[in-house]
């Protein structure tokens, strides 16, 4: 995908993004998700509930917000970002996904989601890189070297 398209394209986060903006304890990713999440908010981005439910789970269950601080930080998205459901249709997708070994059920699942809200990019650090779903590619935000890779940059307009 051509760095003019990926300024155009409409993307959603991974929650493991969402979670590194707020994990202090990994200095190389928390600077970069932060900017990621604050650029996202005037980009077209669109998130799903099932990234803002895992956010609030994996960081009340590890102790980096408490259950309202986290509660908050996922209504404030909710209000900031255009959110999407889970849909029977999405379902049915990430289960023959995760049947034929293409993903885990659970990252098939957020794929199939964000192309029903029309997202073409997933910003995923655990997903592998560069990996296809139909019309959606899957991109790891993080340069090696630190810092956002010049894709991630070109999708934020950076």
């Amino acid at each position: 995908m051509a760095d003019t398209a990926l300024a155009r394209a409409r993307f959603t986060l991974d929650s493991n993004i969402l979670i590194y903006a707020f994990d202090r304890g990994d200095a190389s990713r928390h600077r970069p998700a932060m900017e990621i999440v604050n650029r996202a908010v005037d980009a077209d981005c669109w998130l799903t509930l099932q990234a803002l439910s895992e956010f609030y789970a994996v960081t009340t269950r590890k102790r980096m917000l408490s259950l309202a601080e986290a509660a908050a930080q996922v209504e404030d998205w909710l209000v900031v970002f255009p959110c999407i459901a889970v849909s029977a249709a999405a379902v049915r997708r990430a289960l023959a996904d995760a049947v034929a070994g293409r993903a885990s059920y659970w990252d098939a699942l957020l794929v199939a989601t964000a192309a029903e809200s029309g997202c073409t990019v997933v910003l995923s650090e655990d997903m592998a890189d560069g990996a296809s779903f139909g019309r959606i590619s899957v991109q790891n935000p993080f340069a090696a070297a630190g810092g956002l890779t010049a894709r991630a940059q070109a999708l934020l307009g950076l």
